[in-house]
């Protein structure tokens, strides 16, 4: 009796239990659909999602005027980005360095010396939507000195700066002298590097001389070199401004490279010659160029080379007379470190005047930009 109204109550209530149960459902459902909404809405209003449109830039170089058409020489750039919806920017510089930004309100400054034009690509984001341009920037960015020796303290070269070759044997040219590093051979005085070359009976050479070299204590690789000097004189005397590829102790000469700035024979007065000495283009067989210049021997007069990636240009008082395409086919795209000296004789220097009793290569500086 008592399970016989059970089952009749439980008839009675079911209908009740469903209709709670589907309106449970129903409620579930309409919180889910509103809350999928809510946020389908915040999405779309913070504009999540959108590609970014209205993209504008602008370069502004830093001291541009009539005179600097270029800037004035800081390398500064400012950047100003806008774009709808954009929330980041990407700024590519052209120079191989990029910026990632949440303004579009940037400076960045170029080191690069000299006037270089840059293709600066831009992008604004909005998640993985992006949108782009680019725009082109010329601007000039002056010589900054990353080494230099004005060789004003009196006594012997900086040891911190300046390195030795010491002896003789000919040094693959048939040369004279022997190189030391004593105060007869190498001194600075009144301001100015001399490095001496003597006729003297020493350790079986009938000549000295000193070669000085900044091998494992500065390399460079690309920049520009000036140095100001007044070249010996006399027959026989090979005076020489150079410099090796920083790799020669293990691949050799002329894998290394060898980039001539200046070198000079008191057997041909005034005549400055440069070369570029690479495989399949050294020895007697190098890249060269000449040129004629008035008292080399007693007037200072400043040498220089203008080493990039894209070329090789040297000079005499900023007069061009050798220029060399680089690539990457030759040895001339690592560092390379300097060296000064006065040889006497070989192949280059030629006959020794018997007169010959002494002369001097004078440097008063040595200034490498970047």
């Amino acid at each position: 009796m008592k399970q016989h109204n059970l089952i009749t109550r439980y008839k009675l209530i079911k209908p009740l239990i469903d209709s709670l149960f589907i309106s449970f459902l129903l409620t579930v459902f309409t919180l889910t659909s509103c809350s999928s909404s809510n946020s389908s809405a915040d999405d779309l209003g913070n504009g999540i999602g959108t590609t970014p449109s209205n993209l504008v830039v602008s370069a502004s170089v830093v001291g541009t005027n009539a005179q600097n058409p270029n800037g004035d020489g800081s390398g500064i750039v400012n950047f100003n980005i806008s774009a709808t919806n954009a929330t980041s920017y990407k700024i590519s510089l052209g120079d191989g360095n990029t910026i990632d930004a949440t303004t579009g309100v940037n400076t960045y400054t170029y080191t690069a010396g000299g006037t270089n034009t840059y293709v600066v690509h831009v992008s604004a984001y909005n998640g993985a939507n992006f949108v782009s341009t680019s725009v082109s920037v010329t601007l000039y960015v002056a010589p900054k000195s990353i080494w230099s020796d004005e060789f004003n303290t009196p006594g012997a070269p900086d040891a911190s700066k300046w390195g030795y070759d010491l002896g003789a044997g000919g040094w693959g040219n048939n040369e004279s002298q022997y190189y030391t590093n004593r105060a007869d051979n190498v001194i600075i005085q009144g301001g100015v590097l001399k490095i001496i070359a003597k006729k003297e009976n020493y350790l079986g050479s009938s000549y000295t001389s000193a070669r000085l070299l900044t091998k494992g204590k500065f390399s460079f690789k690309y920049g520009r070199v000036e140095i100001r000097a007044k070249l010996p004189g006399g027959g026989g005397v090979w005076p020489a401004l150079w410099m090796l590829g920083d790799n020669i102790s293990t691949v050799g000469w002329p894998a290394c490279g060898e980039i001539d700035i200046m070198e000079y024979a008191g057997n041909r007065v005034n005549k400055i010659t440069a070369a570029l000495h690479y495989p399949g283009n050294s020895g007697g067989n190098p890249f060269t160029g000449n040129t004629t210049i008035s008292n080399a021997e007693t007037e200072f007069h400043i040498y220089s080379v203008d080493w990039r990636e894209s070329h090789i240009k040297i000079y005499v008082d900023n007069q061009l007379f050798l220029s060399f395409a680089n690539n990457g086919n030759v040895p001339f795209n690592q560092k390379f470190f300097l060296i000064f000296n006065c040889a006497m004789g070989g192949t280059y220097g030629g006959a020794i005047d018997p007169n010959f009793v002494s002369s001097t290569f004078e440097i008063d500086y040595v200034r490498v930009y970047n």
